[in-house]
């Protein structure tokens, strides 16, 4: 009886050491979903990310149909330039998730060729102690963004559609600890 009590609290103990870490899941233009934006809120991307403070351990979600759009990960000077040529990601099943894995500069835009040049991409900028800065297109600096991949894998086209589909605009990400060294964490969607 003893021993299953001392067990009990190192065990309880253990648990609460390791701590919570909290994640949001960002529906990318929010209620809206991911396309060309309008003539009457031309910089919606631009107010989106500048509205929003991302942090490590947040996800971005694209929402669009996967047979009009795709979303690609793109280097600053891709981005500036409408060139997607080398994207450094491809999403295309209209249920796209990227993982804020690191800190750094991000760059999307959509897959489509003309899109980019209608105003159809995402900058963010996050940095180590959770803030960030977010750009408008014109004021985009010209240094080069990370050319390695920056979410937890590759991330199945066909799985992720029936994974993502019951997300809303936003969601509540809980990670134990070790979970999180380990770029796993268990989402619970609100919306």
């Amino acid at each position: 009886m003893g021993n299953s009590h001392l067990c009990c609290t190192l065990l309880l103990l253990l648990l609460s050491i390791q701590g919570r870490v909290l994640c949001n899941i960002y529906q990318v233009g929010d209620l809206h979903a991911w396309g060309i934006p309008t003539s009457s809120n031309p910089q919606i991307y631009t107010k989106w990310s500048k509205s929003h403070n991302l942090k490590l351990g947040d996800s971005l979600f694209f929402l669009y149909p996967p047979s009009e759009d795709s979303v690609i990960q793109v280097t600053s000077e891709s981005y500036n330039s409408c060139n997607l040529k080398d994207p450094i990601l491809y999403m295309n099943n209209g249920n796209s998730l990227f993982n804020i894995t690191k800190p750094g500069d991000f760059y999307f835009t959509s897959g489509v060729d003309g899109r980019c040049q209608k105003s159809q991409k995402l900058h963010v900028s996050v940095y180590g102690n959770g803030s960030y800065v977010a750009d408008s297109p014109a004021d985009a600096p010209a240094a080069s963004a990370p050319s390695y991949p920056t979410v937890f894998g590759s991330i199945p086209m066909q799985a992720a559609s029936a994974s993502a589909s019951p997300l809303l605009n936003s969601g509540v990400c809980i990670c134990s600890g070790w979970n999180f060294l380990y770029h796993r964490c268990d989402c619970d969607v609100e919306g």
